[in-house]
């Protein structure tokens, strides 16, 4: 048996957790106190359940393909944190966010020079700290970094003598302004 003959099988279980994503989105854009919230929290535990009841019933089944079994098996062995969001919205469905924060680091991590030296992770998370600061603060990097580089130039190559000068939460409105976003590309932030 080959993947193309489960594909049916494999495009209903998408469709279902297609349907729970929905069924959840529609339950987060109400307020939690309302009627809306109760009756969208019901409809998305009762197809959380139905999905349930379906994996347990195929599961059951003898005839069951072997890569349908491993994906159910999966799925059952970690029902718990796959539906934990359903008990609580504030948790998200997926690690999507946290994976794509990730990614830079994690994809860029073997073109760093000296990868595998411990001075160079020291230097990346440094560096990581500052950008994603800098991000937060809706600071260009680039503009920032040549700003505080002009002054470490100034004064001998050397960290300026008092670095409070330089965090973000430190800025005058009219320097993170010269220092801000405004005017790039969505996405842009390091011209």
């Amino acid at each position: 048996m080959g993947w193309p003959k489960l594909k049916t099988w494999a495009l209903e279980w998408l469709r279902r957790i297609r349907v729970l994503y929905r069924l959840n989105n529609r339950r987060l854009a109400v307020e939690r106190d309302s009627a809306a919230f109760g009756v969208a929290d019901d409809c998305l535990r009762q197809a959380v359940a139905e999905m349930k009841t379906q994996m347990e019933t195929e599961l059951a089944q003898a005839d069951l393909a072997p890569p349908c079994r491993r994906a159910l098996e999966s799925l059952q062995a970690h029902w718990e944190g796959l539906t934990r969001f359903v008990d609580d919205p504030w948790i998200p469905m997926d690690n999507n966010a946290s994976e794509q924060l990730a990614r830079g680091p994690g994809v860029a991590r073997k073109n760093f020079y000296g990868s595998g030296s411990q001075w160079s992770g020291h230097l990346a998370a440094a560096l990581f700290s500052i950008l994603a600061t800098l991000s937060m603060w809706k600071l260009n990097p680039r503009k920032w970094l040549t700003w505080y580089f002009e002054h470490c130039a100034a004064v001998g190559g050397k960290v300026p003598e008092n670095i409070q000068l330089f965090l973000p939460w430190n800025l005058s409105e009219e320097q993170k302004k010269e220092f801000g976003n405004a005017g790039l590309p969505q996405g842009d932030d390091t011209s």
